[in-house]
Order: structure tokens, then C-alpha cells, then sequence
């Protein structure tokens, strides 16, 4: 998912959207902040990435899968998910409608 979730902030983020990734480890090497900075750098990813090493808000959108993405419009309301890889034309185009809402 990275390589699209990055296109879509590079293309669509001057326009006003954003992304924050929340990172739920599932090995206990990926709790530590120093390890996931370094794979932020890594991967080149520009867009804030969170660590939910208490799963809080985890629990919060009562996920239980991986990965799992949200569009959420301007007033905080969800307005699509979608759980595992692809969908990524279908994700692309709710971007831009909610871009010109």
C-alpha cells in the first residue's frame, strides 16, 4: 500500500489532503520509535506516521484487520473503508470527490 498511499499525498496534498498513518505493531521491534523513524526514512514516506503501540486507537475504529484504510471528510466523519490491498482506482477517485466537497 505504500507505494499509492504516497502518490496520493504527493498529487492530492497541496490540494488539502491529508494522511496520517497509524502503525500498530505486531512484533515487538516495531514498538520502538527509533525502528519505525528509521523505516519512515526508508521507505521516504513524507506524511506523518503515529504509534499506536497501546492500541488505542486501534480499538477506537474497532479494527481487526491489516491493513485497513479511511477516508475522512473536513467535518470528521468516515466516509469510506476499505480493509486489505487494492480498491486503489476506486480510493483515488473518493479522494478527489471529497477534494472538491
Amino acid at each position: 500500500m505504500i507505494p499509492s498511499v504516497k502518490e496520493w499525498y504527493s498529487k492530492y496534498h497541496d490540494q488539502g489532503f491529508e494522511i496520517i498513518a497509524v502503525h500498530y505493531p505486531e512484533f515487538t521491534f516495531e514498538e520502538d520509535f527509533d525502528n519505525v523513524a528509521s523505516a519512515v526514512e526508508e521507505f521516504g514516506i513524507e506524511y506523518p506516521v503515529t504509534l499506536d503501540n497501546d492500541g488505542k486507537t486501534w480499538r477506537a475504529y474497532s479494527q481487526r484487520y491489516w491493513p485497513t484504510r479511511y477516508l475522512i471528510d473536513k467535518e470528521g466523519h468516515i466516509r469510506y473503508m476499505h480493509i486489505g490491498e487494492g480498491a486503489y482506482d476506486e480510493t483515488d477517485q473518493l479522494i478527489q470527490a471529497l477534494l472538491l466537497e
